[in-house]
């Protein structure tokens, strides 16, 4: 697998996996709760779109409080473009988050550090649209 394959890849399989997060779509919480947070380097850090800095610790505190609060709520990404070097990755890309009549939608970019098997999320910006 190649860096554009590994950080594309990654960039869907999370917001896959936030999506069932979301609708409490799985039979094996603590599993996927892993797995959300295994594609993270533990100095991840956040700017949401509101300016807020959010790290991965804290990440990790609100992920139980938000499973299956939002049963309706679908996820799509688009637009994905990369570069990359030969260890780290630069990605910008489009999500729309669609709850009953009410979409968000934000501009992204993400760093990430890329080694043999992965590419894991080190910052992320969003930008609401």
């Amino acid at each position: 697998m190649n860096n554009t394959e590994k950080i594309i890849g990654e960039i869907e399989e999370f917001h896959r996996n936030i999506e069932k997060w979301f609708q409490g779509k799985t039979e094996d919480q603590e599993s996927l709760y892993k797995e959300l947070l295994s594609g993270f380097s533990t100095d991840f850090k956040m700017i949401n779109g509101n300016g807020d800095t959010v790290t991965l610790s804290m990440l990790e505190d609100w992920l139980p409080s938000v499973f299956g609060k939002f049963p309706e709520r679908n996820i799509e990404v688009e637009n994905i473009e990369v570069q990359y070097s030969d260890h780290h990755g630069l990605a910008t890309y489009t999500e729309t988050q669609v709850t009953g009549e009410t979409a968000n939608k934000r501009q992204s970019s993400a760093v990430f550090l890329l080694n043999e098997e992965k590419a894991l999320w080190l910052h992320l910006i969003e930008n609401w649209m």
